[in-house]
This record gives structure tokens, C-alpha cells and sequence, in this order.
């Protein structure tokens, strides 16, 4: 590869490191080392940049294709923008897509959130000469600022999901106390469960099942706030209670018919 002694194979190395495994810089620097690559965290961001340069070569006109097709089907593209910082203090992963077609078209990790910042991530999406009929992002006020200055005359919306979140935000607490309450309840069944260890009758074997589906809600997880899991855990708890009393009511209703005929 032009102006570098390292080969393409090491590049895709990094991009494989980077984007498949997850991993930061100096966790790439080492790893290249441990391979017997010796490198260091400078020349290791390089060849990461040079990986993206490649990449964003590679696919742009695979997305002017799909952007020429949503402009025909929509009148336009439609582009939203959100920002991810993985842990504080790390830089912030900025992805701007298409929304019709969930096309990425812009995906970089920059040490500044500002609006001045964002902008060098907005022009290169506005140069593919696409007409742009709306914009879509969480409310974030750089990103607002960004667009506004780039793109005033186009509509925009806060995202549906971030409206809905926040909007939703007291009940999702409420319901986070239900699955707490309801958790803290159901955690005295290890000591029902050595009791039943060394059992082997039928009705221990019953037993043992509705445990394990007692277990399975300590697991139940939701996505809140379009799925609550207090709200789903209560659900599941209830139709493993209805479940047992009918297995209880059964059983009481055995015992008393085998009684009356040993009477008789």
C-alpha cells in the first residue's frame, strides 16, 4: 500500500478489530503487537483511517444507488442523526442515515459534540445532491443547531422513540419498582428447592417445573418503554399463580372424591 510499509491484509486486520470485535486503539496497538505487527497507537489510529477512507470508497456507489431509488419512490431523502458515547470521557460515535431505507451514510466517532463539529459530518450527506425532505433526530441541541445552520428550510422531528421515552419516563419508574417488588418476592425459592433435592415423587417433579418458571421471570427482561418488563413480569406472575391454583384446587377436589369412596 502507497506511503505506508504495512499491507492491505493488516488494514482489514484493523477494520475487522475495530468494527467486528469492538475494540479501542491501544486494544488494537496491542493486539497487532501480540501478532507480531509492531506498531504504535499513532500509527495504529492512521491505518484506522485509512481502513474508513477505503470503506467509505467502496460503498458510495452502492448508496447513491439506493438514494437515487428512495429519491424516485419518496421525492427525497429523509435523514436522521444520533450521537453514542460508549463510556464517558470516550469519544462520541455519530451516525447519520437514511430513514426510508435505514442506509448509513455517515458513521464517525469525534472528540467534540459541537455544532461546528457535527457540521463536518452533515456536509459530505448534503454534496450527494440529493434533495433532503426532512430531518429526524433526538432533540439534542448541537445537532439541532448543526442542521438549522446547514439545512433551515427542511421540516424536522424529534424522534418518535426519544418523544415516547421521555414522555413515558414516570411510568417506566413506577414499573421499575413493580419489577423490583416483584423480583425481591420471588427470590425465596432456593430453600424450596433444596426441600426438593431429594425428592422424586410425582408432585415434586410439578414442583420443580413451577420453579423453573418462577426462575424465568427472574429473568424476564422488557424494552421499555413500548414493553414495560415490571408490567410483564406481573403478567407472567399472575398466570403462574392461576396456573398453581388450578393445579391445587385439582388436587384438594382428588383427595376428596378418594375419600368419600373409601367411605362408601
Amino acid at each position: 500500500m502507497k506511503h505506508t510499509s504495512y499491507g492491505f491484509d493488516v488494514l482489514a486486520l484493523v477494520g475487522q478489530l475495530r468494527f467486528k470485535q469492538h475494540m479501542t486503539i491501544a486494544e488494537i496497538t496491542e493486539e497487532l503487537t501480540e501478532r507480531g505487527v509492531s506498531t504504535s497507537e499513532r500509527n495504529s489510529q492512521r491505518l484506522y483511517e485509512r481502513y474508513l477512507t477505503l470503506l467509505r470508497s467502496s460503498v458510495t456507489e452502492f448508496v447513491k444507488d439506493e438514494l437515487q431509488h428512495v429519491a424516485l419512490q419518496h421525492g427525497g431523502i429523509m435523514i436522521s442523526m444520533d450521537g453514542v458515547q460508549p463510556e464517558k470521557g470516550n469519544e462520541t460515535l455519530y451516525v447519520i442515515r437514511e430513514v426510508f431505507s435505514g442506509t448509513i451514510l455517515v458513521a464517525k466517532s469525534i472528540k467534540s459534540s459541537s455544532a461546528e463539529e457535527l457540521k463536518s459530518l452533515i456536509r459530505p450527506v448534503i454534496d450527494l445532491g440529493f434533495p433532503i425532505i426532512g430531518i429526524v433526530s433526538d432533540g439534542q441541541q448541537s445537532i439541532r443547531l448543526a442542521m438549522e445552520s446547514l439545512l433551515p428550510e427542511v421540516p424536522y422531528q424529534y424522534c418518535q422513540y426519544h418523544y415516547l421515552k421521555d414522555v413515558a419516563k414516570p411510568i417506566v419508574d413506577l414499573d421499575r419498582k413493580l419489577k423490583t417488588g416483584i423480583k425481591k418476592s420471588l427470590r425465596g425459592i432456593r430453600a424450596i428447592e433444596r426441600k426438593l433435592e431429594r425428592e422424586d415423587s410425582e408432585e415434586a417433579e410439578v414442583a420443580r417445573d413451577y420453579l423453573a418458571a418462577v426462575r424465568s421471570v427472574l429473568l424476564e427482561d422488557g424494552n421499555p418503554p413500548l414493553d414495560l418488563p415490571g408490567l410483564r413480569i406481573y403478567e407472567t406472575s399472575e398466570a403462574i399463580q392461576a396456573s398453581l391454583e388450578s393445579c391445587l384446587s385439582k388436587k384438594r377436589a382428588q383427595s376428596t372424591s378418594k375419600h368419600n369412596r373409601n367411605i362408601q
